[in-house]
Parts: C-alpha cells; sequence; structure tokens
C-alpha cells in the first residue's frame, strides 16, 4: 500500500502500514527534503516527538536514527509530550523542521507522522509536496552522520504559555477544574503548569494515566468518548470546568457544569470575545467554512475582519504566517470545528493547552461560567446556536462527486429554503432562518461528514436527519441503520 499525506501528514494501522520499515522511508524522505531546504547551506537540525501510543518511543528512536544517519542533527524527546510542545520546540532551537510520531485523535490501533515546519506549526503543502517527491525519487546520501541529543522542552515551554496568558487573573482564581487528559500526551502536563505558575486552582486530573489504548476509547474529545466526565460535571454547578485534551494535546473540548458539552465554536466564540474585550488584543479572526455562524456575528459586532478557508488547520497556519510579515494581516484568533485553535503571540499551531487555560482565564476575568458567557454572545448577535455532526460511513460504491454535484442543486432541506450555496471545501447550504447544512466528502475514504447549525434542537434534529437521508441516496450499496 502506498504511503498517503492527508492534511496533516501520515496515518496508518500500526503493524500494519505503520512498521519500523515504512517509518525508516518516510524519515529519509522528510530528511532529503529538510536537506535541500535553503539552498546549497540546507536545513541542519530536527525535533522528533512522540505521544502514549503503542511503540511510539521506538517509532520516534527510528526516526530520529534516519534522519541523523542522513546527516541531520536530531532533538529527541525523552519522554512522551503534547505536539505543541514539539511544536515550540522547533522554533525554540532554531530547527528546519519537526516530526511528531502520533496519529492525534485516531483510534488506538494508529500511528502517524507529522509533518511540523520550521516556524512551528503544521507543515504547508509545498512542505509536504516536497517529501512526497523525496519519497518518489529517493536520494543517496554519503555526507557525515548527525547527532542525536534529548530534548527536555517542558520549562521553556512553560515559560511561552506564561507569556500567552495573564497570570496575575489566573492566579486569583479558585474554581474547580478537571482535565481529561484521556491517557495521551497532555498526561501532567496543565497539573504541572499550574505548579510551575503558583495557580491555586482546584485541579485534578481524570484518565492521567499515560495509556496506549486511550481508557477504552478514541481520543478525541467529542461527548461520545467523555461519558465519565460528563457524569462527575453532572453533579458540579456554577463555573466547575472540564476540559479535555486529544491524544496529541492539540485539541481542546469542554464539559461544564451540569455535565454540558461545549463545543468548540462555542470556545472559538468566547476566547475571541475574551482576547478581544479582556486582554485588548486585535488582529483577523481566521475560521474554516465549517465554522459557526456565531462567530461571523460576533466579529461583525467588534468590527474584526474574518478570512474564511477550508477545511484544515494548515489553511489557519497560512494566515498566521502571513499575518507575522504584515501587521495589517496579523492573526488575533484561528480555528477549525474540531477543537483546533491558536491565537496571536503564540505559535502557528493548534494548543490544548493553552486553550484550557485560556478558557479558565476568561471565568476568572468575568466572574462567569462559559456557559453564561456564551449566552450573553448569544444574545448580543441575536442567534440561538445549536450544532451536530455526523460522520457517515459509506459503500465503496458510493459516487462522492455526484453527491456533491447533487447538492449543489438542492432548493430546501427539511422545508428550509436553500438561501446561498459555498463550495470553498465541500458544499455548504444557508438555509432560511440562519440554518446551514455542510457536505464534506473525506478525501481517503468512504466517509462524508454532514455539519448542521441552527436556531433550535428540533430544527437541527430535522435538518441533520434530511441530510442524512439525502447522502445515503447517492449510495446504491448502503441504506441508512
Amino acid at each position: 500500500m502506498p504511503i498517503k499525506f492527508g492534511t496533516d501528514g501520515w496515518r496508518d494501522i500500526i503493524a500494519e502500514d505503520f512498521t519500523y520499515a515504512n517509518v525508516r522511508l518516510v524519515a529519509q524522505a522528510h530528511a532529503q527534503a529538510l536537506r535541500q531546504q535553503g539552498g546549497q547551506t540546507g536545513g541542519k537540525s530536527v525535533v522528533v516527538g512522540f505521544d502514549t501510543r503503542f511503540q511510539g518511543a521506538n517509532f520516534a528512536r527510528v526516526v530520529a536514527d534516519t534522519m541523523a544517519e542522513g546527516g541531520l542533527d536530531v532533538w529527541l524527546a525523552a519522554e512522551y509530550l503534547p505536539t505543541p510542545a514539539l511544536s515550540f520546540a522547533v522554533v525554540h532551537h532554531g530547527a528546519a523542521g519537526g516530526v511528531m510520531v502520533t496519529a492525534s485523535h485516531n483510534p488506538p490501533a494508529y500511528s502517524g507522522y507529522k509533518l511540523k515546519g520550521s516556524y512551528g506549526g503544521s507543515a504547508t503543502p509545498s512542505i509536504v509536496a516536497e517529501v512526497e517527491t523525496a519519497l518518489d525519487a529517493p536520494e543517496t546520501y554519503s555526507g557525515p552522520r548527525g547527532t542525536v541529543r534529548p530534548l527536555d522542552i517542558r520549562q521553556a515551554y512553560y515559560e511561552q504559555l506564561d507569556r500567552q496568558l495573564d497570570l496575575n487573573i489566573l492566579r486569583a482564581y479558585r474554581g474547580r477544574v478537571i482535565h481529561d487528559a484521556m491517557g495521551g500526551a497532555a498526561c501532567g502536563w496543565l497539573t504541572g503548569y499550574a505548579e510551575h505558575a503558583g495557580l491555586k486552582l482546584d485541579l485534578t486530573e481524570l484518565h492521567g494515566r499515560p495509556d496506549p489504548l486511550f481508557h477504552g476509547v478514541s481520543p478525541e474529545p467529542i461527548p461520545q468518548n467523555l461519558s465519565e466526565l460528563i457524569t462527575l460535571l453532572a453533579q458540579e454547578s456554577g463555573q466547575t470546568l472540564g476540559v479535555i485534551t486529544d491524544g496529541d494535546a492539540d485539541r481542546v473540548g469542554a464539559v461544564t457544569a451540569g455535565g454540558q458539552f461545549f463545543n468548540s465554536h462555542q470556545i472559538f466564540a468566547v476566547l475571541t470575545a475574551h482576547l478581544y474585550r479582556v486582554r485588548g488584543l486585535r488582529g483577523r479572526v481566521v475560521k474554516t467554512v465549517s465554522g459557526s455562524r456565531v462567530i461571523d456575528l460576533l466579529c461583525q459586532k467588534l468590527g474584526l475582519e474574518v478570512l474564511e478557508t477550508p477545511v484544515g488547520f494548515k489553511y489557519i497556519t497560512d494566515a498566521f504566517l502571513e499575518g507575522q510579515n504584515d501587521e495589517g494581516k496579523a492573526v488575533l484568533i484561528g480555528g477549525e470545528e474540531s477543537g483546533g485553535l491558536s491565537s496571536r503571540g503564540h505559535i502557528p499551531e493548534r494548543d490544548g493547552l493553552l486553550n484550557s487555560l485560556l478558557m479558565i482565564e476568561a471565568m476568572a476575568a468575568s466572574g462567569k461560567s462559559l456557559t453564561k458567557l456564551f449566552a450573553d454572545i448569544e444574545k448580543e448577535v441575536d442567534f440561538q446556536h445549536h450544532y451536530n455532526r455526523a460522520d457517515l460511513h459509506l459503500s465503496s460504491q458510493f459516487d462522492k462527486a455526484a453527491l456533491l454535484a447533487g447538492v449543489q442543486n438542492m432548493t430546501d432541506v427539511a422545508g428550509r429554503a436553500v438561501e446561498g450555496v459555498n463550495t470553498r471545501d465541500g458544499v455548504k447550504l444557508t438555509l432560511a432562518g440562519g440554518a446551514s447544512a455542510m457536505f464534506r466528502a473525506s478525501g481517503t475514504e468512504p466517509v462524508v461528514r454532514v455539519y448542521v447549525e441552527a436556531q433550535s434542537e428540533a430544527d437541527l434534529r430535522a435538518i441533520l436527519d434530511e441530510a442524512t437521508r439525502r447522502v445515503y441516496g447517492y449510495d446504491p450499496g448502503q441504506q441508512p441503520g
């Protein structure tokens, strides 16, 4: 099976296609691409890390040894670490790039190879293309071997978080926080930061023991994987908060007192308002096409420019990099539907730890729960946010192109007239009443994701059900179950 790079690197099933041999091939190609950066001088060093997945440390060692054989000096993580810490290490050490051995939120059977650019963020399409070219046309390297030295970035990364947060606000906060690390790479990191910064939080960890099986779930911060945390929070009230980080800690989720899941759109909106109003920061707001209408309406109120991108944090990274070179295009905050966000002054990388702390900071500064903060935004923009997503697994006979062509011709969904069609990534239909339905087909699997936003739970359910039926109508090999 050929090695295929997706929107954030290469992922495959451990021992089936994610093997030492294939990892070595990818690392050789990556080293070749890094050596060729910057003309004759080329890249000199690379940072390699891993999460808590099965054989993660050993796969990382294969990467490090292969890249050293390819002439690069390697900083190799001494223990598992979060992806944002790895990305920060790339910048901190002035490396040409980075590798994170992780499959992020994928099920435990998977591992992966995430590429990081010298700027400390997701690899741009051009970087990925260079590695793919080297895979197809490998060159023999006969120069001197590079070194492998241990990486310990925790203290420097914590100091970077210090610069992104208002520690006076955080140190005055006394609320209760439960961090569900899901057995992933953030285990011990949030509690470690609280101790480093002298925070007096009532902070406890759930699933804080590193576990290659992620304590029985896929390490993605979505409601179906959070039953234990939701049950714990159901008995709480006030400002008690549950924060969740995914397998490699670049994504974030939240559960509020009463056991209510607080989705990524709501987090995005609350942090945008907090950074603008409390922290006094300015800049563009970057959202993927699957993002909520609430973000657009809020930015209209605040007078902030919104830049909409296709799905994938690499597009948000591009906007951050553009803003680093042009103050007029500086980014205040950028985020995606899956829970990845970054903000001004930080690396152009999703950071579940930073965003967990920013949520706590927003609560501490306002004296309000996240639920109340978002309710205030809903009232301000006159929009009631209800959202859900369905991942529809279809047969090999499924015709994605026919579906997307058909969606563009829809005149209504569940009785709501289509008022606009956006084809930036998949097809997003704007519906009467402020609702929307987006259809996006996977590029590698027979899967269609349907994203729906509406102003009532009844409308949400009706639109999602109708959209699901229409998708299955284009699949002759499978009927809805």
